[in-house]
């Protein structure tokens, strides 16, 4: 685990671990199923997806190391998903696909949820490349968060001075849904 690799992670970890909150704050959010759908644009515009109708944006409070987010919520669905962004440490730089610094990254994210919440459980880990060339890791788990269990897919990427976590959370009963809305993030459609 790289100094790098830990730095970027407690940047990112204040604006997207605080999930059982977050999960909770989705069940009770107001949504409406004719919410538009969703075009989320990150890390200089290249890493960009769009959500489908039904989620409602709340902007997250900055952190004070200046990571900003987005929580999208559909209450129909209780899914959440939370879009964070952050620059990393000063004088740090990646590529577009650092696979060194991802995988230091997923390695230090594990370790953070084992610490955090104790039932985490990891599904999958899987190092995809987008078509413009970007690397993200996908790291698929369970735990209890806000009463109840949940299934949370985790995206990481990072390019130049900036990095970027995209946590998805759903209910575990609804597999389906949340693999098609990772499918769509993931591809960018």
């Amino acid at each position: 685990m790289s100094l790098l690799s830990k730095k970027a992670l407690v940047l990112l970890l204040a604006a997207a671990t605080g999930l059982g909150a977050l999960n909770a704050q989705a069940a009770k959010a107001t949504s409406s199923d004719n919410a538009p759908a969703q075009q989320v644009s990150m890390l200089g515009g290249k890493f960009t997806f769009n959500l489908p109708k039904g989620f409602v944006a709340n902007p997250l409070p900055a952190s004070p190391d200046g990571a900003t987010g987005t929580l999208y919520s559909n209450a129909a669905t209780k899914t959440v998903v939370i879009a964070a962004e952050n620059t990393l440490p000063k004088g740090i730089s990646v590529k577009d696909n650092d696979g060194q610094f991802l995988d230091s990254t997923v390695a230090d994210f594990d370790s953070a949820q084992r610490t955090s919440l104790p039932d985490y459980n990891k599904l999958s880990e899987k190092s995809l490349t987008r078509k413009t060339g970007l690397g993200l890791r996908q790291v698929d788990g369970t735990a209890t968060q806000g009463g109840g269990m949940t299934l949370t897919t985790t995206l990481m990427a990072a390019s130049g001075t900036r990095m970027t976590v995209i946590q998805v959370i759903s209910r575990p009963g609804d597999m389906a849904a949340h693999e098609t809305l990772i499918k769509q993030i993931v591809s960018g459609k």
